[in-house]
């Protein structure tokens, strides 16, 4: 097997936006990445320091989800353009990565 380079991204958002689905169906269905994974954190805070976590007593529904996902660097370029429309700045993180492939 030899290796290829790809870029990782991963978008952090809340469950409260309410931006999950339109998110997932814009990577799956407009943009047609690879694959899409996505994280729900228990606990998370970003700039605004409004701390969003699910206890025993407070079964939040805000609380802080991550989607992750990787492409070709050109590809992934694309649909980040397309995303900083729809997505506030800070809230994006990407970086090369290697990724197995078959020969």
């Amino acid at each position: 097997m030899s290796q290829a380079t790809v870029t990782l991204v991963r978008i952090y958002i809340t469950e409260g936006e309410h931006r999950f689905q339109q998110l997932m169906s814009l990577l799956q269905d407009q943009e047609k990445v690879k694959g899409v994974t996505a994280f729900r954190g228990i606990a998370g805070f970003g700039s605004s320091g409004k701390v969003h976590s699910s206890t025993l007593l407070d079964l939040s529904l805000d609380l802080p989800l991550v989607l992750e996902f990787f492409d070709r660097p050109d590809k992934v370029a694309r649909v980040l353009e397309h995303l900083s429309s729809v997505i506030e700045p800070g809230h994006i993180v990407s970086w090369p990565a290697q990724v197995n492939i078959e020969e």
